[in-house]
């Protein structure tokens, strides 16, 4: 083996080529996003087509914010782990905006719920990956209402997406979220979103407690709940 100081670092060149990959899905998505903002797309027949091709590029920009997690989560300094104050409520715009047209597009009621001036600590671009992915799963399995609900509670902040479908099988409550398994969860057939989820939410931690992510039937609509809790 070669341990030259000059050998190339594969696993800078990995995150650095999944985080340009990630980009030009994003370009992908905002371009898809834009043509379906007009109004007369709306009539072609192939709209239904271009909303499911919205779906699945925020499905895979998410499976990549998911890669760039685990690099985070290994100390890489290239992409650290940088949790900040955030307005909650410019959090809920951003993640409003990134999901109104498809949500639009399939014809789903999103709806929000939080508190005006509250204020969490976390890292964004990891917690809005998380939501994303969440969001992206309850589009498939909602009947046709979302809402994300942020508050706190029992010294946590509790970020919550809810839906009016089926809910969650017995067997996903039994699984093991920070282990790799397969499941079909938020990536589809990996079961990969939900631990990365995981992982996100352990990266979390102040006076000596940690983020976790949980999985309920209920909510306001008797659906699947997802809820990540941050201290």
């Amino acid at each position: 083996m070669n341990n030259d100081e000059n050998q190339p670092d594969f696993s800078l060149f990995l995150a650095v080529t999944v985080h340009d990959m990630k980009n030009s899905v994003a370009l992908l998505s905002g371009t898809l996003e834009k043509i379906l903002a007009n109004e007369e797309i709306k009539t072609v027949p192939e709209y239904q087509q271009m909303a499911h091709m919205l779906y699945e590029t925020k499905r895979l920009n998410n499976n990549l914010i998911q890669l760039l997690a685990l690099h985070k989560d290994m100390g890489n300094p290239s992409y650290p782990f940088d949790p900040q104050p955030i307005a909650i409520q410019d959090f809920v715009t951003e993640v409003e905006a990134q999901n109104r047209i498809l949500c639009e597009a399939k014809g789903i009621n999103f709806q929000t719920e939080f508190t005006s001036d509250l204020v969490g600590n976390f890292d964004e671009d990891l917690v809005v990956g998380v939501v994303g992915t969440a969001l992206n799963n309850a589009i498939h399995y909602t009947k046709d209402k979302i809402r994300l609900v942020i508050l706190q509670k029992e010294g946590y902040l509790e970020i919550r997406v809810e839906d009016n479908g089926e809910g969650y099988p017995p067997e996903m409550f039994a699984a093991d979220m920070t282990k790799k398994s397969g499941v079909n969860f938020l990536t589809g057939s990996t079961g990969l979103g939900l631990y990365f989820s995981s992982i996100v939410a352990k990266m979390h931690k102040h006076r000596g407690e940690e983020g976790r992510v949980m999985l309920e039937n209920g909510g306001a609509w008797g659906g699947g709940c997802f809820v990540l809790r941050l201290p």
